[in-house]
């Protein structure tokens, strides 16, 4: 059977962009040095040489880090020149640190430097967006979508078919069914015919008239699948099994394999590897630089605090970090000294008589958080993740709330996505709460250096001050 040369996949995409850029920042280095020195100038100092490949080699590093490979979607179009600028500056920041602890950072030209910086983000941004456009336009079109045959057309088939028609981006566009009902035979499902019999997927597949075959059957019906393998044992058409997991809360699911067997991920945490490096090296540094402008502040904001009231300058509270673990969090203190019954959290409310004036302020400036900054550099906290709630808290909700604790994949964090989505605050209700577990799970599930930066980046546009913040 021949088939189509023309067959993409994301991960040779991937790779081919990879090299890509990497080859744009040598031809923009180069092309930078010429802006500054002119054709004539003479030959290109050893120094220079250096740097530009150091570059490229960061970049094909780094870049994967801020998610530039991660899809090729229409959707990321605007986070892309943000991704850009973010892993193409780190890359030369990266470089910058190394000419300055080797005391060889006066030898660059600034201009040649700058000239690099403006040309490389655009040739790299630019190289990006043609790709996207390149395989939208081509998977749209069907050239390079991969034709797909399901087999079995229950609720999974159906459901599977009806996602891949509703994104033809993905690359993916089924033909057709097979399955045993008769009552189904010459008949559309979700707009696709189904040809007739399982028995006949071998035929199928001979006539060239898929790329790949589906089977979407349950686990009950393991003959029928095994009689399907079956069939096609003299085939090298490609075989996917699409398992019915789509009643289950998934977070970060995937398939890996461990001592030789295949295992479903369902629910896992992303902070993996690189990841986790990533994000401790990420939280460290931004905490550091935060502490160094926000000390001053902190400083006063202690002082208030204890000339306010009677009582610490900290509050200190229990409360569950990464796995669910207890960590003790930071926060400076807004109310009177007052005793609650064991086991008991009443959560701050509007117009709270238990706060005090300096209190009040700092609830509805956030900046009682500030301490947290603490939690992050012993490792307990992220800069961004999920907002800790109270144990007692934890142990409410997670009992209304399915997902509830898959939030505790990832370190909490000061600020998060739920939150500069407006989600914070006080969550008296149920609707509330999963609304705020819905926006942690998204973030969890997306997570990357660049939607950090992001997330910070919003919490700082839209002001500590919020109307939910009391």
């Amino acid at each position: 059977m021949e088939r189509p040369i023309l067959r993409e996949s994301s991960a040779t995409v991937g790779r081919l962009a990879r090299l890509g850029d990497a080859l744009l920042v040598l031809l923009t280095g180069y092309g930078a040095w010429y802006f500054r020195h002119g054709i004539d100038f003479g030959p290109i100092h050893a120094n220079y040489h250096v740097a530009i490949f150091m570059a490229a080699l960061a970049a094909m590093v780094l870049f994967p880090l801020f998610g530039l490979y991660r899809t090729w979607q229409w959707r990321e179009l605007g986070w892309l020149a943000g991704k850009v600028v973010l892993a193409w500056g780190s890359v030369l920041a990266l470089l910058l640190l190394f000419a300055f602890l080797l005391k060889q950072a006066e030898f660059y030209s600034r201009v040649w430097y700058v000239a690099w910086g403006v040309s490389g983000a655009v040739a790299v941004w630019c190289h990006h967006l043609l790709v996207v456009l390149i395989l939208h336009h081509l998977r749209r079109s069907g050239v390079l979508a991969r034709r797909v045959l399901l087999v079995g057309a229950g609720d999974l088939g159906r459901e599977v078919a009806r996602r891949l028609a509703t994104s033809p981006e993905s690359g993916y566009r089924v033909v057709g069914y097979l399955d045993d009902d008769r009552r189904l035979w010459r008949r559309e499902v979700e707009g696709v015919q189904v040809f007739g019999g399982v028995d006949e997927v071998a035929q199928r597949v001979e006539a060239g008239e898929c790329d790949e075959v589906w089977l979407t059957l349950p686990l009950r019906a393991e003959h029928r699948i095994r009689s399907a393998l079956h069939a096609l044992r003299f085939s090298t058409v490609t075989v996917r099994f699409v398992p019915n997991i789509f009643g289950f809360q998934l977070l970060n699911y995937s398939v890996t394999a461990i001592a030789g067997t295949p295992i479903l991920d369902i629910s896992v945490t992303p902070m993996r590897g690189i990841n986790r490096l990533v994000k401790a090296i990420e939280d460290r540094i931004l905490a550091l630089l935060i502490l160094a402008v926000a000390g001053p502040l902190m400083v006063v904001i202690a002082v208030a605090v204890k000339l306010s009231s009677p009582g610490p300058v900290l509050f200190v509270q229990t409360r569950h970090g990464w796995d669910g673990r207890p960590i003790r969090i930071y926060k400076f203190r807004t109310m009177y000294l007052h005793d609650e019954p064991e086991g008991q959290v009443t959560p701050a409310r509007r117009d709270d008589a238990r706060c005090t004036p300096v209190g009040r302020l700092l609830r509805r400036t956030s900046l009682d958080e500030l301490p947290q900054l603490i939690n992050v550099l012993q490792g307990r906290m992220s800069l961004v993740g999920p907002r800790p709630h109270a144990v007692e808290h934890n142990e409410a909700w997670k009992e209304k709330i399915d997902a509830y604790m898959l939030r505790h994949k990832v370190k909490p964090g000061i600020t998060g996505w739920a939150q500069v989505n407006g989600w914070r605050g006080e969550t008296d209700t149920l609707d509330k709460m999963e609304r705020r577990i819905e926006y942690d799970l998204y973030y969890i599930e997306h997570w990357s250096v660049w939607f950090d930066l992001r997330i910070l980046w919003l919490t700082l546009w839209k002001g500590f001050v919020h109307e939910n913040a009391y």
